[in-house]
């Protein structure tokens, strides 16, 4: 939605004790917003209900706070936040902070109309906290499944991928920069010959996948951040590494794909690895940090999902191939940062989720040569509150299937398959980072019908996968461990 410029800053975020419109531009937001209380207090006042507000709010006060009230997140009130607070505050204003004074623009009702609003909408932020409400080993009762959890793996730091071997076993990747093996009797080895990474900030080493030969050439790849040393600058980038596993070393190692140019950040790495049921190896690379070069420039490789062929070379069905200064290997682009990418086990489609900044945490489908909008459209706001665009839709711009506000830092991704699970089947799971849980979204097709919050404060979930004996497994981090979820009748 295309919101008015000059009512950006009403209902400034001075009501927070982290402002949301004036911490950055302190000079000419004030002027700014000087002139856009003159302005909007000259206008006449919409008649509003408490039908409307809704409404209202958008149009006055999502600038500021976003459309789904992001901006009142994680955030302690400065001025309190109850009803008789948020009125005055409305009315009132703080005009020392940057907050100006609606007295003349609403009616009491009508500021009670915005103040109704504005609490239902922190209500439903407050959904995510959990309290003191603990995950345990015992039985776990969901909306329409009965189960328990079952240790899998310990002893890890902060386990990013995982995938499965023949056997029983899995390979477990750990951002310290190790590569473990889990054997049947579920003992940790760690793996030679795996790359050198940065582990600091978001990078190390990240994803696994198996080729789908696996079972012939016992190859396997790696995504990491790679490192190189650079005018005597430490920088690094997303890269993927392909090898030969023999037990418990690599062997005919490779680096396949490497995303230019290298980076001083060290975070939005993306890195999540999966293959389609042509053979093609897709690579999610986030945007570095950089949203206002990378995602859109076609000519790097940040903020892009890629596609290769099992040897790191170019289909000849790339959308971008044949466009002159493209990188030949990007399939789809504006992205932010994807760390959670599936195959759909009907319709072959490559599902991914990636990260907003405060709110916008988004679900789609990697679809060929399709423009995602990052940053152009959004559903979030800057972390420090201020707006970062003034759209949520453009033409030309694909739209989520699903978004959170206020995000919920999803990692990991898995459809539910097979017949262990008889009432989640077909339903996605991911994981959440910020708020430390298992979100089930049940579907219908791609239409997300709800939510369902699993296994509340477990930890930081970072990787759920379907295994192939039919269980869903969560690594959760710090302390690094594996659980598998075993259904209870």
């Amino acid at each position: 939605m295309k919101k008015t410029p000059y009512l950006y800053t009403l209902l400034a975020a001075s009501l927070l004790s982290f402002s949301a419109c004036n911490s950055t531009t302190s000079t000419s937001a004030s002027a700014t917003t000087d002139a856009i209380a003159s302005a909007a207090q000259a206008a006449a006042a919409p008649e509003l209900d408490l039908a409307g507000a809704k409404a209202a709010y958008i149009s006055y006060c999502s600038g500021c706070h976003g459309e789904e009230l992001e901006a009142f997140a994680d955030r302690k009130w400065k001025h309190g936040s109850s009803d008789e607070d948020l009125f005055k505050a409305i009315k009132h204003g703080y005009p020392d902070e940057g907050m100006p004074a609606f007295a003349e623009t609403f009616s009491d009702e009508q500021i009670n109309g915005l103040v109704a609003y504005i609490q239902q909408g922190i209500k439903g932020i407050k959904a995510y906290d959990f309290g003191n409400e603990k995950t345990v080993e015992a039985v776990q009762q969901s909306e329409e499944q009965q189960f328990r959890l079952d240790t899998v793996a310990t002893g890890l730091d902060v386990p990013w991928g995982m995938a499965f071997l023949p056997g029983g076993e899995m390979l477990i990747t750990d951002r310290s920069g190790k590569l473990f093996r889990l054997s049947k009797d579920r003992k940790l080895q760690q793996v030679e010959g795996a790359p050198k990474v940065l582990a600091q900030g978001q990078g190390g080493m990240l994803d696994v996948e198996l080729h789908p030969d696996f079972a012939k050439n016992n190859t396997i790849y790696l995504s990491y951040s790679a490192v190189k040393e650079e005018g005597g600058q430490t920088l690094s980038s997303t890269a993927v590494m392909r090898a030969k596993l023999n037990g418990t070393k690599l062997s005919e190692q490779k680096v396949i794909f490497e995303a230019l140019p290298y980076s001083r950040t060290r975070h939005h790495y993306g890195s999540r690895l999966e293959f389609d049921k042509d053979g093609y190896l897709y690579i999610s690379v986030g945007d570095r940090g950089n949203h206002d070069e990378n995602p859109q420039d076609l000519a790097r490789h940040a903020g892009k999902v890629h596609r290769v062929k099992d040897d790191g070379s170019i289909p000849s069905d790339n959308p971008f191939v044949n466009k002159q200064g493209a990188v030949a290997s990007t399939f789809s682009y504006g992205h932010r940062n994807i760390q959670g990418m599936v195959l759909h086990p009907q319709t072959g489609q490559i599902w991914t989720h990636e990260h907003g900044p405060r709110g916008g945490d988004e679900v789609n489908i990697a679809e060929k040569a399709k423009n995602y909008g990052w940053p152009i459209i959004s559903y979030g706001i800057n972390y420090n509150g201020t707006v970062l665009t003034e759209l949520t839709k453009k033409e030309g711009m694909e739209q989520p299937l699903h978004y959170w506000v206020p995000s919920i830092g999803p990692s990991g991704m898995a459809f539910v398959t097979g017949s262990r699970y008889k009432n989640w089947e077909g339903d996605l799971m991911v994981g959440s980072l910020r708020f430390q849980f298992l979100s089930r979204l049940k579907m219908d097709g791609t239409k997300v019908l709800g939510e369902e919050k699993l296994l509340k404060n477990i930890g930081r979930v970072r990787d759920v996968k379907m295994g192939p004996d039919g269980y869903l497994y969560v690594a959760v981090e710090t302390p690094g461990t594996i659980y598998r979820l075993v259904p209870v009748e």
